[in-house]
């Protein structure tokens, strides 16, 4: 069995773990990306910024006042699997300019709102409200290895402490999007030093970009540090005992938060050639006499360091 080897298939997932660990009650923090990016603001933790919202297609005028706002991004607050996602970086004329580069009217952008609104890209297709933020321009250091796009960092959490992580490359074959089921690249991390490993890409297991023909091993995240203090300081907000906390990072601002996610997939596991269970078990020794809501994110970090300990001889 795969489970033997370590390997955390996507039933034991959701009966171990998902089910056990994440109360009902708190999904709709993770759900709804407006009140996720809310209640980080909050407390202090950085995201995009949050220029406005449109939840009724009358609405839509203020799409019309923008003009000035040459870089923005606009998202379906419950929208899954990367879907709805239009990043806007320019105004050419009367035209709005894309990051693929395609030239958009503004009718064809309130026609794209307005499926927003109906639900078109939102989890079980309920009406959904859209929201504009902040447009990230990744940090240099992923240009050779990403195609028009911004790269994301995957962190999974478990009882608040990162157990695995995964940076997310943009293809062609994305669209520039960095989301595995639309065709991008996930890379394992290492966890103790933030340097990528080799990857997967469409199901495969893969050394390079399709696209740049470069390595995706040996880059090192900056920030990364950075990246897992704050990652393990979301549980504190989030109280999801299995999580998955994605980051971006800009050149301007760094790490910022782009979203959480109850129900992280697992290709996680092809990406790092290892498996998430053998991690989630080691966590489970050390926690056998601590109550991970009485742990401050620094004792939930030394935790995770104990963790690495264990396994950096025989994965690292």
């Amino acid at each position: 069995m795969l489970s033997d080897i370590g390997i955390l298939g996507m039933n034991r997932r959701n009966a171990d773990f998902t089910i056990t660990r994440n109360p009902r009650k708190y999904y709709p923090l993770v759900d709804n990306k407006i009140t996720t990016k809310e209640l980080l603001e909050s407390h202090g933790l950085p995201a995009p910024v949050l220029y406005f919202q449109i939840r009724h297609i009358f609405e839509l005028k203020l799409l019309r006042e923008i003009t000035r706002l040459r870089e923005f991004v606009i998202k379906p607050a419950r929208g899954a699997a990367g879907r709805g996602i239009l990043p806007i970086v320019d105004r050419v004329e009367n035209k709005w300019k894309t990051s693929k580069g395609d030239l958009l009217t503004q009718e064809y952008v309130e026609y794209h709102i307005s499926n927003i609104l109906a639900g078109l890209y939102s989890l079980g297709g309920v009406d959904d409200d859209a929201f504009i933020e902040y447009y990230v321009r990744s940090h240099p250091v992923f240009n050779p290895i990403s195609y028009h796009g911004v790269p994301d960092i995957r962190i999974i959490l478990y009882m608040g402490i990162p157990v695995m992580a995964m940076l997310r490359l943009p293809t062609l074959k994305s669209g520039g999007k960095a989301n595995l089921h639309q065709g991008a690249i996930g890379a394992g991390v290492s966890m103790q030093e933030g340097i990528t490993l080799k990857g997967v890409y469409l199901g495969k297991l893969v050394d390079r970009h399709p696209d740049t023909g470069n390595s995706i091993s040996g880059i090192r995240i900056p920030f990364w540090k950075t990246i897992l203090e704050i990652s393990a300081k979301t549980f504190n907000i989030f109280k999801l005992g299995y999580m998955g906390v994605d980051f971006v990072i800009d050149v301007l601002l760094g790490p910022l938060i782009l979203e959480l996610n109850a129900r992280p997939g697992l290709n996680i596991q092809l990406a790092n050639r290892d498996g998430l269970l053998t991690r989630l078990r080691g966590i489970d020794e050390l926690m056998k006499s601590r109550c991970p809501e009485k742990l401050s994110p620094d004792e939930r970090l030394e935790i995770f360091r104990e963790m690495i300990k264990k396994i950096e001889g025989q994965y690292f």
